[in-house]
């Protein structure tokens, strides 16, 4: 046992699983310098736990530091994520932007609201990983988010593609991971609240009106009743996409 305590059974699902990711993909050698995006959402503030355990538990040395991009809908947001990140030791780069209201402004007339914020900050997260010198930028999506992203490709794009759970980024340079990607949302939620993370509101004005929101609200139609059907979806995504 760590200095983490004793873990409940999400918990410890949550730690095993994403050990069996990084291990069967190979995603961090010694000497990683892992920037953790942190939204201050459930998904990453879960992902940023795990990996300060992971890091105990690794067997070679590697560095993690939080890295959030507040969209600035609310610019005090980011105060619990401080004073996490500075309770756990932890380094961080806390950065307040104007990305969320722009993108939902006049200026904004070609693109999707999400589109534009989510590419701006996605774009800033490159740009603090070349400043720091980090070789990894680890994304905190899970199960949930692959499926979603599954068949929304389907449907947009007409690809049968999920999200990369491991993916170098200018040749080499970055290697794009997601440790978390074996875990369901609902798991998550469960051990993050027994871990009492200081998760906070997303008052984004979108949020829970995405095509996203859309795609997952028509699957949980289909799967409406019958367990077996989303567990069937969920695992064969998953093997589609991450062979381990």
């Amino acid at each position: 046992m760590g200095s983490w305590g004793k873990l409940s059974y999400a918990q410890n699902q949550c730690v095993k699983a994403t050990g069996k990711l990084m291990q069967g993909l190979d995603m961090v050698r010694p000497g990683a310098r892992i920037g953790i995006a942190a939204s201050g959402g459930v998904d990453s503030f879960l992902l940023l736990k795990v990996m300060l355990i992971r890091q105990a538990i690794m067997p070679f040395d590697v560095e993690i530091m939080a890295l959030h991009i507040n969209p600035g809908f609310e610019p005090e947001s980011h105060a619990p994520l401080i004073d996490w990140c500075a309770k756990n030791g932890m380094a961080s780069h806390i950065e307040l932007t104007d990305f969320g209201p722009r993108a939902h402004s006049e200026e904004n007339r070609k693109k999707s609201p999400c589109f534009l914020c989510a590419w701006n900050r996605r774009k800033r997260l490159f740009e603090l990983c070349d400043q720091y010198n980090l070789t990894h930028l680890a994304l905190g999506h899970n199960a949930d988010d692959n499926v979603a992203t599954f068949f929304m490709n389907i449907f947009q794009n007409g690809r049968a593609e999920g999200m990369s759970a491991c993916e170098d980024f200018f040749g080499g340079k970055l290697k794009v991971i997601r440790p978390t990607m074996l875990l369901e949302k609902k798991t998550v939620i469960k051990a993050a609240k027994q871990w009492e993370l200081p998760i906070w509101e997303n008052v984004c004005p979108s949020n829970g009106s995405t095509r996203r929101d859309d795609v997952m609200g028509w699957l949980e139609q289909r799967w409406h009743g019958d367990k077996r059907i989303r567990s069937n979806v969920f695992n064969a995504v998953t093997r589609f996409g991450i062979d381990l």
